[in-house]
């Protein structure tokens, strides 16, 4: 009986040790990037490469009062609450607990004997131990587990600051280029009023006609009028700017977002070599919460796995029991167990397999789910290398635009005052550069986008 037992015994521990070792899948990645990368930011603060201290500010209010990064902070807090639960429980639980009691017995029963007490008291304060055995690693496994996601949350958290990062410069710089845009038009509108005043006083003396005098009104009529629009969307960025900073409902609805206003910046030229190897991308924090959601889901397994085996549990008290609370801890009260038990599952109705096998589910359901989030990851990493190298052509092509639209309405001019073009040809060039103003301060806006999604497609 004794080698029927050992032999049981060493079975059962080789059956528990089948679940295999945790390693992170291997993926096919490219050997390097394709394109060149606007340069890393040693300290994780990527947005200082735009060189704008107000976008310093704007983000670091967002990092200190948006909602979702309150929200993300917070469920780092409870998964590391729950790593301590789940290890408090390699430890003996000890519980102190005190009663008394006060019981009648009845004559009328076939336990009752003449000359026993009918009522009686009792009283009793105990030390309780319990214990759970883990021989076959369910609580290490659910240990291991809690950590996983404890890390899975953590990068969660830095994938919302990223992001929001991200987003916050992205509206910043709208923000900016509307103001340029609503203060290019203003300067337009105040030369075309100051151009219409010599014209009306030229129509008086009779040098214009009225309807070269209608024309000039309404051609400054219509700039006046691309003021509204574009005032309005720029309240609309700003108050949304200040629902992701997260300010207070008095805040949005008064304060203003102070940004600068600068009609002479380029965009950064800053790149790191093209060699840089791709493996940095795993470090994405989504592609990390991803990576240790499926290492959770594993230790779940064996969490699940291990419900099929015994579960041996420890017990012990330590007390005094009195039938007068006066006796209580005097000699001779005193009380104690120890006790062993083993449980052994044997028939739960396919439970245990179904959970088991559940387990399984959920562990490639998250294998999947991260073979898809570096598919996406890669994705958006060569989508966003390509925005930026077009989004600096389209830049470079509307200011070369707008310089040669310059030199053409000063030519107009020149011309106009000699007599050699009318009045349209110079409108015409007004109206051209204008159009190329607002073009090239919006391609600078959507370079600069381009660059924060970059840094956010890359991890930071």
């Amino acid at each position: 009986m004794r080698h029927t037992l050992t032999s049981s015994l060493v079975l059962l521990l080789a059956a528990c040790s089948t679940q295999p070792r945790y390693e992170r899948p291997q993926v096919e990645l490219p050997a390097a990037w394709k394109e060149a990368a606007p340069r890393f930011a040693e300290d994780g603060r990527w947005w200082r490469i735009y060189r704008d201290e107000e976008l310093d500010k704007v983000i670091e209010e967002a990092f200190a009062g948006n909602a979702d990064l309150v929200v993300a902070a917070a469920r780092v807090d409870e998964a590391r609450a729950l790593v301590a639960e789940a290890e408090s429980f390699f430890f003996p639980r000890v519980d102190a607990q005190a009663g008394g009691s006060r019981q009648q017995l009845s004559t009328r029963t076939a336990t009752f004997f003449p000359g026993i007490p009918r009522q009686y008291s009792d009283y009793r304060a105990t030390l309780n131990l319990s214990y759970e055995v883990d021989l076959f690693g369910r609580l290490r496994a659910g240990a291991q587990a809690a950590r996983a996601e404890l890390a899975a949350d953590e990068a969660a958290r830095e994938a919302v600051r990223l992001a929001l990062a991200a987003e916050v410069a992205k509206s910043y710089f709208a923000l900016r280029a509307l103001d340029e845009q609503v203060e290019l038009t203003r300067r337009t509108v105040l030369l075309r009023e100051e151009a219409l005043g010599l014209q009306r006083k030229r129509y008086d003396a009779g040098v214009i006609s009225d309807f070269d005098l209608r024309q000039l009104e309404a051609e400054t009529a219509a700039v006046r009028a691309q003021l509204p629009p574009l005032q309005r969307e720029r309240e609309r960025e700003e108050a949304a700017l200040s629902v992701l900073l997260g300010r207070t409902p008095k805040q949005v609805f008064e304060s203003g977002i102070s940004v600068r206003l600068s009609f002479d910046e380029k965009p950064e030229a800053a790149v790191v070599p093209s060699g840089l190897p791709s493996e940095l991308l795993l470090r994405r924090p989504d592609l990390v919460q991803a990576e240790r959601g499926l290492a959770a889901a594993n230790a779940r397994v064996a969490v699940a796995r291990a419900e099929m085996f015994p579960s041996i549990a420890l017990t012990a008290a330590l007390g005094s029991e009195s039938a007068a609370l006066a006796n209580l801890f005097k000699s001779g009260a005193g009380i104690g167990a120890v006790a062993a038990a083993v449980a052994q599952p044997i028939f739960a109705g396919g439970r245990l397999e179904a959970q088991t096998a559940a387990a399984h589910a959920r562990e490639r359901a998250a294998l999947a789910q991260y073979q898809q989030a570096i598919r996406n990851a890669f994705g958006e990493v060569r989508a966003a290398l390509s925005a930026q190298s077009r989004s600096r052509e389209s830049y470079d092509a509307e200011s070369a635009r707008a310089a040669a639209l310059g030199e053409t309405l000063r030519l107009a001019r020149l011309r106009y005052l000699n007599g050699v073009a009318s009045q349209l040809d110079v409108i015409d060039a007004e109206r051209g550069l204008l159009a190329a103003g607002v073009s090239r301060i919006e391609a600078l806006r959507a370079h600069r986008a381009a660059v924060a999604d970059l840094f956010r497609a890359l991890g930071g």
